[in-house]
C-alpha cells in the first residue's frame, strides 16, 4: 500500500476502504509518512469530503491510537456530554451534579480552554484545592462513591487526533466537517461512555457561524457515535451572544453554583435542562424530554442537586464552603464598568469580542504555556433584548491589574449593539438530532 495512491483515490472522489483509512492514521503516528503527504490527503479530503462509513473508520482510527477508559466496573448507563465550545458556557458545571443527583453515574473528561473559549477543567481549578489529575482507579472509585468526578483529558487519549490537529491547523484544513466530527468523537468514543449528548454551538462566538453547517456537523458526530455503539444525540443551540453572565473561571463556577442554588440565568438553566433531559433519556431513566425537565427541576428545588455539587468538590480536595458561602472563590482587585454609550435596547452581543476580552484581562490563554488568571472576567449586566438607558452599565470588567484596562474596557463596549427597536427574543435552541427529540410546544 502507498501514501501516494490513497492520495490519488481522494482527489479522484472515490471512498477510501477501511484498511486503507487505519494505514495512513497508523503510518503518520509511526512517522512513516511524512507531514507533505498527510498534508495532501488532508486537503484532498477537505475539498472532496469523506462517506458517512470513512468518517467513522478515521474516526474509530484515531479513537484506537492510544488509551481508551474502561468504565464497566461503573454500574448503570454511562453518559458523556461535549460542547464544541463557547463563551460562558458553564453548563458541564450545572449538568454533572445535576444528573448524577438524579441517579445516572458521570464520569467525565474534560480539557483546557484556548482563545476566547473557556474550558471546564480551568474553571474548576479556580476553586480552592480542587484536584483534577486522578488517577484511572481513583476515577472509576469516585464515580461508584458518589456518582461523579471530573478530570483532565489526558494526552494518551486519541494522540492522533492531537497530531492531526496540528497539522490541519498550518494547512488551511480545520474547517472539514469529517475532519471535525472524527476530531470530536474519537475523543468521546476513547472516554468510554455508553450514551453521548453533543451540543453543538452556533453563532458569532463559536466555531461554527453558519446554521446549516453546524446541523450538518451534530448529524454527522450523532451518525458515527450511533455506528460506533454509542446512543448519540446533539443540540444545535446559539452562540451568538455568551451564554449566562460571567464569562471566566471563578465568576463562572459562581453563576454555575448561582444556577443550582435555583438563582441562575434562565438561558443558562434552559440550556442545561435540555442537554440533562436528553441525558436521562439516553440513559433509560426517563420516557420523554418532558418527564425528564420536571425530575431535573425537582432535584434543583428540593437542594440535592447543589448537596451533589458539594459532594463532587470536597471528593476532589477541594473547598466544599463556596457552594453555601460567597466570597470564597478568587476575587479580582479591580473592576471597571463599561457604560452604554446611547439609550435604547441591546439589538446583539459580539459573544467573540467579550471572550477575548476576558482572555485579555487573565481569563484564558493566547496558546497552551500561557498562565489564567482564575479571578479575572467579564459579568455582563445587559443581555440582548434588555432596554438601557445611556450611562447605565453594560458590562463589569474585573481584573487585577489597571494595565490595559480601558482598552479593554471601549473594546468590550464596542461588542454591544444598541437600536430603537427592541428585537424579538433569543431562541436559544436552534434545532435536535435526531428530530424526534424535540420538545413539542
Amino acid at each position: 500500500m502507498r501514501m501516494y495512491d490513497l492520495i490519488q483515490k481522494k482527489k479522484e472522489g472515490l471512498a477510501l476502504a477501511t484498511n486503507e483509512i487505519n494505514y495512513f492514521v497508523q503510518g503518520y503516528m509511526d512517522d512513516q509518512i511524512p507531514d507533505y503527504q498527510a498534508s495532501a490527503l488532508l486537503m484532498a479530503i477537505y475539498f472532496c469530503g469523506l462517506n458517512e462509513r470513512e468518517t467513522t473508520d478515521l474516526t474509530m482510527a484515531i479513537c484506537n491510537s492510544g488509551e481508551q477508559v474502561d468504565l464497566s466496573a461503573i454500574p448503570g448507563v454511562k453518559v458523556d456530554k461535549h460542547s464544541t465550545g463557547g463563551v460562558g458556557d458553564k453548563t458541564t458545571l450545572v449538568l454533572i451534579p445535576l444528573v448524577a443527583a438524579a441517579g445516572l453515574p458521570v464520569a467525565k473528561m474534560s480539557g483546557r480552554g484556548l482563545g476566547h473559549t473557556g474550558g471546564t477543567v480551568d474553571k474548576l481549578e479556580s476553586i480552592p484545592g480542587f484536584q483534577v489529575a486522578l488517577d484511572s482507579e481513583q476515577f472509576i472509585s469516585q464515580v461508584r462513591r458518589i456518582g461523579a468526578a471530573v478530570v483532565a483529558q489526558t494526552n494518551l487519549l486519541a494522540p492522533a487526533d492531537k497530531k492531526l490537529y496540528a497539522l490541519r491547523d498550518v494547512t488551511a484544513t480545520v474547517d472539514s466537517i469529517p475532519l471535525i466530527a472524527s476530531s470530536i468523537m474519537s475523543k468521546k468514543i476513547a472516554s468510554g461512555a455508553d450514551a453521548i449528548v453533543l451540543d453543538v454551538k452556533v453563532g458569532s462566538g463559536a466555531f461554527m457561524p453558519d446554521q446549516q453547517r453546524a446541523i450538518k456537523l451534530a448529524r454527522t458526530m450523532v451518525d458515527i457515535g450511533n455506528q460506533a455503539g454509542r446512543r448519540t444525540a446533539a443540540l444545535v443551540t446559539n452562540m451568538d451572544q455568551p451564554l449566562g453572565l460571567a464569562v471566566g473561571n471563578a465568576l463562572e463556577v459562581q453563576e454555575a453554583i448561582d444556577t443550582l442554588r435555583g438563582q441562575g440565568p434562565g438561558d443558562l438553566l434552559e440550556i442545561c435542562l435540555e442537554l440533562g433531559a436528553i441525558m436521562l433519556l439516553l440513559a433509560g431513566k426517563v420516557a420523554d424530554l418532558q418527564v425528564g425537565r420536571g425530575e431535573l427541576l425537582n432535584l434543583l428545588k428540593n437542594g440535592r442537586a447543589l448537596n451533589k455539587l458539594e459532594e463532587l468538590i470536597m471528593a476532589q480536595g477541594g473547598d466544599p464552603r463556596v457552594v453555601r458561602q460567597d466570597g470564597l472563590l478568587p476575587a479580582a482587585e479591580f473592576t471597571r464598568a463599561v457604560p452604554a454609550p446611547s439609550t435604547g435596547y441591546i439589538r446583539g452581543i459580539n459573544a467573540t469580542a467579550i471572550g477575548r476580552s476576558a482572555m485579555l484581562l487573565g481569563a484564558g490563554r493566547e496558546n497552551m504555556e500561557s498562565v489564567i488568571d482564575p479571578s479575572a472576567g467579564i459579568v455582563l449586566q445587559k443581555k440582548v433584548g434588555d432596554p438601557v438607558e445611556a450611562g447605565a452599565t453594560l458590562a463589569l470588567l474585573h481584573a487585577n491589574s489597571t494595565e490595559g484596562l480601558e482598552q479593554v474596557a471601549a473594546y468590550v463596549g464596542q461588542a454591544y449593539q444598541i437600536g430603537f427597536v427592541r428585537p424579538r427574543p433569543v431562541q436559544l435552541i436552534l434545532g435536535t438530532v435526531p428530530v424526534e427529540l424535540s420538545v413539542p410546544g
